[in-house]
């Protein structure tokens, strides 16, 4: 509804399409305008584009570490001394990375 009409929305407009309270709906295009512009809606992909998605640990090497930092970060407690990044990769396109906070199979949103 923002995006197609020529002249904006009204949040009172999408208070009553979309069934929410008034406050809702000037907060929602308050969100997506400050969305649309940093550029962050725009998705990966489409017809005849490939993505890659990879992730990768980002953090002090064990080896460089004192035995008792070692201890309490990483021994018994796999890669918990690390931060977790994924990025996405749009051929003769756009990157995107974000940090995560587990390796759990989730659905990607465009970020």
């Amino acid at each position: 509804m923002l995006i197609n009409c020529k002249n904006g929305i009204s949040s009172y407009e999408v208070h009553r399409a979309l069934g929410i309270t008034q406050k809702s709906a000037w907060f929602v295009l308050h969100r997506l305008r400050l969305a649309l512009q940093m550029g962050s809606l725009v998705k990966l992909g489409g017809p005849g584009k490939e993505v890659e998605v990879d992730e990768t640990f980002i953090g002090g090497a064990a080896r460089f570490m004192s035995k008792e930092r070692h201890d309490r970060l990483i021994k018994n407690r796999r890669m918990k001394g690390k931060t977790i990044v994924v990025g996405l990769l749009e051929r003769d396109g756009s990157v995107r990375a974000t940090v995560t906070g587990n390796r759990r199979k989730t659905r990607w949103k465009a970020w």
